[in-house]
């Protein structure tokens, strides 16, 4: 097994199964983040939004909404697991494992459990995850599989889309 410190994404052949990506970038959610996310998914449940609602819960305060906490871990394990995916496949065994609050920062981090080559795409191949995410404290607080479609190295899709300035190259 290999750890693999923090970079910037991964071709089908960099993955092994067994590997686990530490994703290098937390984020702490912010009031803003929730009650915005909330409001334009059209979210009605008001222990996301009512501070004096929430304190009845039996929590007694405001819980992120599970769908950006979702959108953030994912978001956090792109650089890793689909930095150069064509397409995801899949989610599957999603788990919301502990409440997440305004002020809490996630991280993520993931295991490859399979790979395959595709059979319909010779230039990618199929990476399957389990990702978890954590607060600040290492409790888990989210989990799923995921299986995404990544570029090979020699795919040509991904290379040479940097637009040429009409005025030239930099210079010094």
């Amino acid at each position: 097994m290999t750890v693999h410190e923090p970079g910037l994404g991964r071709y089908y052949e960099d993955f092994a199964v067994g590997d686990i990506y530490q994703h290098p970038l937390g984020r702490t959610i912010s009031e803003a983040d929730n009650t915005w996310f909330t409001l334009l998914t059209m979210n009605t449940n008001q222990n996301h939004f009512n501070a004096h609602f929430a304190e009845r819960a039996p929590v007694g305060r405001i819980i992120v909404n599970s769908g950006l906490t979702v959108a953030i871990v994912l978001g956090i394990s792109v650089i890793d697991v689909s930095q150069t995916a064509l397409m995801n496949l899949g989610w599957d065994e999603i788990r919301l494992t502990h409440p997440v609050f305004v002020g809490d920062t996630l991280y993520a981090e993931s295991i490859v459990l399979e790979k395959r080559e595709s059979a319909s795409r010779p230039y990618a191949g199929i990476v399957t995850c389990r990702t978890r995410g954590l607060n600040q404290d290492g409790d888990e607080v989210m989990s799923w599989r995921r299986s995404v479609m990544v570029y090979k190295r020699d795919a040509p899709h991904d290379k040479q889309y940097f637009p040429q300035a009409k005025t030239g190259p930099l210079t010094i």
